[in-house]
């Protein structure tokens, strides 16, 4: 006597596997969120101030 094959998945451990795999998305998106702050990325050195007011009257 052959044992019967069931191809069906329960609901209970499909949405178990769908919930299991958003959870470790969002831990690896955290993780990689707190990676990239620890960067320290350059910033410009100085604080560039533009006078525009001649090209808005150029605008007007």
């Amino acid at each position: 006597m052959q044992l019967k094959y069931n191809r069906n998945q329960n609901i209970g451990s499909s949405i178990f596997k769908i919930l299991l795999k958003i959870v470790l998305i969002l831990i690896l998106l955290i993780v990689a969120i707190f990676l990239i702050e620890k960067i320290n990325f350059p910033s410009p050195k100085q604080n560039y101030k533009i006078d525009i007011t001649d090209e808005i009257k150029k605008l007007k």
